[in-house]
C-alpha cells in the first residue's frame, strides 16, 4: 500500500510522521510532495526512508492512496494537475472543500474518496480524527478508519457533521492549549517555574482525558468527585463560571463551525 501525501506543511508532516510512527504502512512506502525543501529535509533527518519530491504529479503516480494536505485555496489548481485515476483513493485534510467540490476537480468524478480532518497531535499519534467517505465500500472504510486509529481516535462521521465536529476536535485542540498556556499564567505568577507549571497543567489535562476516555463517567462526576463543600476547588470553579467560562467556550466552538 503506497500513499502520497501532497504537502508537507504542519497537517501533512504531521500525518506522514504519524504514518511513519504506525505499524500498517512501511516508511518506504510514503511519499511526501512539497514546493519548498525545508519541510522535506526534516522529515527525512526524522525517518530517512520516507521519499520526498517537490513535483506532486510524480508523488501521486503509482501510490493507492493520496492525500491532499494543502490550502483550501490550493486544493483546484493541485488537484487538476495530479490527474488521479479512478482506482487510487483521494484523501482530502482540507476544511471547507465539501465532496461535491471536490468531484469537480478530479477526471473521475464518482472515485472513492475521504474527507479526513485530524488535529496536530497526529504526529504524537494522540489525534481526535474525523473521517466522511463518499464512493468507498466497507473494506476502504474499514482500512482507512483502522489505518488512522493508530494514530489517536478516529471517528467515522457523516459529511454534514464535519464542520460542528472539527469546532470540537480540530480547532478545538487549540482551546485547549490555550487554557494551558493560561493555568501557566497563573502558576508563574504564584512562583511557579513556566516548565513546571506546564508539566503539572498538562500532566492534569492528560489524566483528566483519561479518566474520561477510560472509563463510563461524566465531566459532571469527576468534578463532584473533586469538589469537596467548602473546598478551594469549588471555589475555582464558581469562579470560572461568574467570568463566563462555559460561555466562553460554548462560543468560540460555534464561532469555529
Amino acid at each position: 500500500m503506497k500513499i502520497a501525501i501532497i504537502g508537507a506543511g504542519n497537517m501533512g508532516g504531521s500525518i506522514a510522521r504519524g504514518l511513519a510512527k504506525g505499524s500498517l504502512i512501511e516508511d518506504s512506502d510514503i511519499i511526501v510532495s512539497n514546493p519548498s525543501a525545508g519541510k522535506l529535509e526534516q522529515l527525512k533527518k526524522e525517518f530517512p526512508n520516507i521519499s520526498t519530491t517537490h513535483n506532486n504529479a510524480e508523488a501521486a503516480t503509482g501510490a493507492d492512496i493520496v492525500i491532499l494536505a494543502v490550502k483550501p485555496w490550493f486544493m483546484q489548481p493541485v488537484m487538476r494537475e495530479l490527474k488521479l485515476k479512478g482506482k487510487q483513493i483521494l484523501i482530502s485534510v482540507a476544511a471547507g472543500i465539501s465532496f461535491e467540490e471536490l468531484a469537480h476537480y478530479v477526471v473521475v468524478p464518482e472515485m472513492p474518496m475521504f474527507r479526513l480532518i485530524p488535529n496536530t497531535a497526529i504526529s504524537e499519534l494522540e489525534s481526535m480524527t474525523l473521517v466522511a467517505a463518499r464512493n468507498t465500500n466497507d473494506e476502504q472504510d474499514k482500512f482507512i478508519l483502522r489505518l488512522f486509529s493508530e494514530m489517536g481516535t478516529v471517528m467515522l462521521i457523516p459529511e454534514d457533521k464535519i464542520t460542528a465536529a472539527t469546532a470540537l476536535a480540530s480547532c478545538g485542540i487549540a482551546y485547549v492549549l490555550k487554557y494551558v498556556q493560561a493555568a501557566m499564567q497563573a502558576g508563574i505568577e504564584m512562583g511557579i517555574r513556566p516548565k513546571d507549571a506546564m508539566t503539572m497543567v498538562a500532566q492534569s489535562l492528560k489524566g483528566a482525558a483519561s479518566l474520561i476516555l477510560n472509563n463510563d463517567t461524566h465531566p459532571s462526576v469527576e468534578i463532584d468527585k473533586v469538589t469537596t463543600p467548602g473546598g478551594i476547588t469549588i471555589k475555582g470553579i464558581n469562579e470560572l463560571e461568574h467570568n463566563g467560562f462555559t460561555s466562553a467556550i460554548i462560543k468560540a466552538m460555534k464561532a469555529s463551525k
